[in-house]
């Protein structure tokens, strides 16, 4: 079965190249689209998509407002925005938002973070990430020990994620299939009790795994 996904953004050439990248993904589709944010509201709970793509700021009610809205649904909502001030991301996640990307991190990382929605793990762009890390004190460390025996491929991927690299990035660079990167991250996961990418990430700059 396609992902459903609804579009919410109030400008209509940002909507279209959003559906354009998504529409040729082969496990996607976009069912609709929402120029304010009250319309995304409404038409999610109408027809029900498995992913809802909200700007930050909308007419009617901001991507924050509409991940609020939906929150418990069964609905996903991933913020893309321009916009990636600290207090936006809080506030996203704190009111139930499945992932934060910015427009500028490019088609890849939109497409990782609605599979990443699907999957129940939360992608953030790459440029927050790490600086959250940075400045919150290593937030969402995993129970792993810092002793933990990984291979050294499981090492370079780990150091990557930490850096905020896509698995379509981390691949390439490594000349691997994105599905056994896929699968040496569910390892690590294993390993070190971590929940997601972003706790991979804690617990490398917290061991030392990454440096600046």
């Amino acid at each position: 079965m396609a992902i459903r996904i609804l579009i919410a953004d109030d400008q209509e050439g940002i909507r279209a190249a959003f559906r354009l990248i998504l529409d040729a993904q082969p496990d996607m589709t976009v069912v609709a689209e929402a120029a304010d944010g009250r319309a995304a509201i409404e038409t999610a709970r109408a027809i029900g998509p498995d992913v809802v793509l909200a700007d930050i700021r909308m007419p009617g009610a901001d991507g924050i407002e509409v991940a609020r809205a939906l929150a418990g649904s069964g609905i996903h909502v991933v913020i893309v925005t321009t916009f990636g001030l600290d207090e936006y991301v809080d506030a996203a996640l704190r009111h139930g938002a499945s992932g934060f990307v910015l427009k500028r991190s490019g088609p890849a990382l939109l497409v990782e973070a609605v599979r990443a929605a699907m999957n129940g793990d939360m992608l953030i762009s790459p440029q927050l990430t790490v600086r959250l890390l940075r400045q919150r004190g290593l937030p969402e460390t995993p129970s792993g020990a810092p002793h933990v025996v990984l291979t050294q491929r499981e090492d370079e991927i780990v150091a990557m994620v930490a850096h905020g690299r896509t698995n379509a990035e981390i691949a390439a660079e490594l000349c691997l299939a994105p599905g056994t990167v896929k699968n040496h991250i569910a390892a690590i996961q294993r390993k070190i009790e971590a929940r997601n990418r972003v706790a991979i990430a804690a617990w490398a700059w917290a061991t030392g795994r990454a440096e600046p």
